[in-house]
């Protein structure tokens, strides 16, 4: 198969190369990148200050800058900034954050410094300098590796500066101590604990105050567990919580001589129970039985046997109690040279005891560490540059040949973290199959009680109460199994603890397995100086028990994705947040010790960090769960065996190594597409929908405004015809006494109103040509003899008139007819000018005398 060509008309990225290029001092070298731009643009960039850089958070400073730097694992330049938290990797010009290369300080394992030697036939090899490289091994499944530039003194400021800021003598110095707790408060967590107490007692209804933790009253009860305050001043076990909730029957001075019987005090408590039934899980450390397994103490019997109690149905049978044991058996065995052991079943009533087989945190750190360095090895993004495709022989997958293939996927196995998964899983599986179908108890320790006890324990009660599948029932059990029974988060993380000695050496222990290859580039190069001197397996406390335990609930989560209302993208983001100790929440090794240093009023709160990212989008977020269905998954969750098959945890395993598989595996990612697009198309609808009902009610309104003009024209017109029919009445009256009415405007000439109907509608529509503003002049005169004898009115009626002589003389002067003789002889010409005003028309009357006929 032909390789594809690289792409022209740039510097070849470092991946385009051959295995001779990279190994010789060619013309393809990495060493002969265009050093002289980045030496422009070092000396250009130094004079800038990043301390206003938008990316950097609050109290966040830079402290040592290094340019020109070459982020090997994508073949990207840019410039790295150590702050006083994380290592920044900006790309040249842009200066956008990428995410493979900035790392939090805490969230760095080790790091180291390779010279790796260019090799080269030639006899002037001694003159290509070696390859100044910063392997950077992350606690998140990453490996960067930083290249920086020949003959200069960057890396060893960056590994100075990393050697100050990761390795602090005291917890007070990180950063989260300056940061503060700034909007993210931190409200007091021996209240959310007794609050999620008084859930399990039935007392919801109860909140939780510091007056009450104060004067002790939180010492609730029900008819058989109760709350006890013996440790609330951390004298009874300095790894326990302040209060813890134990069986009703059993008394403080008891309590106090049973947990001299357990390994650092750690005595059974009662850690969940079931509402209703009775039936709980209770946790403790392991019994101090001897290597002959002979010892025996009477209240601590006393103590476990009063979680056996009376079923509800048979008054008179005892519930069955089960002690489940973490570890294998063989290593049970080992802890009684020491003191330690595992219980009789003979002195606990006949009660089952039962091995997980469980490993130690010492197998769970080498099993960690090489799963992270085969996804190094076989992924996209590998800390040499090269894809898994070209590491071998040829341009295809594993060399092309299905013996690489399978000695890959065989190497995946044998890194034996699935199988880790697998056994807490089956076991915390079957701690919740025995509470729910069998109604029993069930005691969970290993050795210490606070690794895998919790473990079991926390992920038992995540299947069985569906309160802890939810955002609010997570962050509860998250701190009562884990933060307040005292899992050592400094020891484990890898973080400074209270005493100021913290666990920072990580050194790389040889496998188990010899075949196991290493890293890709510790194939090729050769270590540089360590960070402190190596130490065995029992001095180093550090372990991924937590990260297992998340991994653990992302495998629930594969198998229910309907059952929890949050999303793997929130446990990936909370995983991030806690090993970044950005926030206080998961410092120390204790409650006792977290209460010493002041963590929740100096430091911010993670929770409320997270809650205020939820808030801003509501259930669209990313960290809310699309499929939740909380009416259908309201009980508990019982995996049958052979469903607890586990695989990688895409979203977090191969995020950096497989960043688009990681994605493409995502399909809530798809899912919140779908539901933000399906979003916007509801707001859009609902914006169209009022615009509807917007223009609906224009309508209606247009439609009632039209309906009353029509109304008013109707009445305008009957109004019209009815004035019409009075004007004709008039004007044939006053043209039956002998007159005639002219109208007059101050637009046209005056013009004689014509008696009929044609002459009227042209007047009519001049009238409305000329407008409101005409003003119009009525006058009325007498008639001619000629337009008078014309009147064929006038005539008739003195034809017909009785009281009219002959001689044409009328009988009876006094009549309203004969007085128009008199107007013949004195005749007032009335004009009435109709002017315009404010409300109507006002009239005025002008009365002229004048002379008709000559007669006086």
């Amino acid at each position: 198969m032909t390789p594809p060509r690289p792409p022209s008309g740039r510097q070849r990225p470092l991946r385009y190369y051959s295995d001779s290029e990279r190994t010789e001092g060619g013309s393809g070298s990495w060493d002969t990148l265009e050093w002289n731009k980045l030496d422009q643009t070092a000396s250009g960039s130094s004079s800038t200050s990043f301390a206003n850089l938008s990316c950097l958070l609050e109290s966040e400073r830079v402290i040592v800058e290094g340019y020109g730097v070459v982020l090997i694992n994508t073949d990207e330049a840019g410039t790295l900034l150590v702050t006083n938290f994380r290592i920044l990797f900006l790309s040249e010009g842009t200066r956008k954050v990428i995410p493979l290369g900035t790392i939090p300080l805490a969230t760095i394992e080790k790091f180291n410094k390779t010279a790796l030697k260019v090799q080269s036939n030639n006899r002037q090899s001694d003159k290509n300098p070696p390859r100044r490289l910063l392997q950077v091994t992350g606690k998140d499944m990453r490996i960067i590796v930083y290249g920086f530039r020949p003959k200069t003194k960057q890396r060893r400021s960056v590994f100075d500066a990393l050697l100050r800021c990761t390795k602090p003598e005291r917890v007070w110095d990180l950063y989260t101590f300056a940061c503060g707790p700034s909007k993210f408060g931190n409200a007091n967590p021996k209240e959310r604990l007794l609050n999620e107490y008084f859930r399990l007692l039935g007392k919801s209804s109860v909140r939780a105050s510091m007056d009450m933790i104060e004067d002790g009253s939180f010492t609730l009860e029900n008819e058989l567990w109760r709350i006890s305050d013996l440790n609330s001043n951390y004298n009874l076990c300095q790894t326990y919580p302040f209060a813890f909730m134990v069986p009703k029957s059993i008394s403080d001075e008891e309590l106090l001589q049973a947990c001299s019987f357990r390994a650092k005090c750690r005595l059974p408590v009662i850690t969940w129970c079931q509402p209703g039934s009775g039936a709980v899980i209770a946790r403790s450390s392991q019994p101090l039985v001897g290597l002959m397994m002979n010892m025996r103490s009477n209240f601590d019997e006393k103590l476990v046997a009063a979680f056996c109690t009376q079923l509800g149905a048979n008054k008179g049978e005892r519930r069955k109690l089960y002690i489940a044991d973490a570890r294998p058996r063989k290593n049970a065995l080992a802890n009684g040279a020491m003191g330690g052991g595992s219980e009789s079943s003979s002195n606990y009533f006949q009660s089952p005891i039962v091995f997980f087989g469980i490993d130690n945190i010492h197998a769970m750190r080498e099993s960690y560490s090489r799963l992270r360095d085969y996804l190094d090895m076989h992924g996209a993004t590998s800390s040499d540059g090269r894809s898994s495709f070209l590491r071998h022989t040829g341009w295809t997958w594993g060399g092309g040949n299905l013996s690489s293939m399978s000695a890959s996927v065989s190497l995946l196995g044998d890194s034996g973290w699935l199988i880790h998964i697998q056994n807490v899983l089956a076991g915390a599986a079957w701690i919740a199959a025995r509470v729910a179908v069998e109604s029993a108890s069930v005691l969970v320790h290993c050795s210490d009680g606070w690794d895998r006890t919790t473990q079991l324990v926390s992920l038992a009660c995540l299947m069985l109460d569906p309160y802890y599948r939810t955002f609010a029932g997570f962050q509860a059990l998250v701190e009562k199994d884990w933060l307040a029974f005292g899992h050592p988060f400094s020891d484990r993380v890898g973080m400074p603890n209270i005493s100021g000695s913290g666990n920072f050496d990580f050194p790389r222990q040889s496998s188990s397995a010899g075949s196991y290859p290493s890293s890709p580039v510790r194939q090729s190069t050769q270590s540089g100086a360590s960070q402190s001197p190596s130490s065995s397996h029992a001095q180093n406390n550090y372990s991924p028990i937590f990260t297992q335990w998340v991994d653990s609930v992302s495998q629930l989560m594969r198998m229910y994705p309907c059952a929890f209302e949050f999303s793997p993208t929130f446990l990936v983001d909370f995983m991030d947040c806690l090993l970044s100790c950005r926030f206080g929440n998961f410092l120390c090794n204790s409650e006792k010790e977290r209460q010493q240093c002041a963590i929740a009023e100096a430091c911010g709160c993670i929770w409320a960090y997270l809650t205020d990212l939820r808030s801003l989008a509501t259930t669209s977020h990313v960290h809310c769960n699309p499929f939740y269905d909380s009416l259908k998954y309201d009980g508990p969750l019982l995996p049958p065996a052979a469903s607890l098959a586990p695989t990688l945890w895409p979203q977090f395993h191969l995020r950096w190594a497989c960043p688009e598989e990681a994605k493409a595996a995502d399909i809530e990612v798809q899912c919140r597409a779908m539901r933000a697009k399906y979003s916007e198309m509801q707001k859009d609808k609902e914006a169209t929908e009022r615009r509807v009902d917007e223009i609906s009610f224009a309508m209606e309104s247009l439609s009632a405004e039209l309906l009353r003009e029509r109304r008013m024209s109707w009445s305008a017109r009957e109004s019209a015809k009815r004035a019409t029919k009075e004007y004709r009445a008039l004007t044939r009256a006053v043209q039956s006494l002998g007159c005639k009415v002219n109208f007059t405007t101050s637009d046209v000439e005056d013009a004689p109103l014509e008696t009929n109907n044609n002459n009227n509608n042209n007047n009519s529509r001049r009238r409305d040509r000329q407008g409101n503003n005409s003003d119009v002049s009525v006058s009325i005169s007498l008639m001619s003899e000629e337009n008078r004898s014309e009147n064929q009115v006038g005539r008739v009626c003195e034809a017909l008139c009785p009281l009219r002589t002959r001689e044409g003389v009328c009988r009876w002067p006094e009549a309203g007819c004969a007085h128009l003789g008199r107007i013949k002889n004195s005749m007032e010409d009335v004009t009435f000018n109709r002017i315009k005003g404010d409300g109507g028309h006002k009239y005025h009357q002008t009365v002229k005398r004048r002379e008709h006929n000559g007669i006086n």
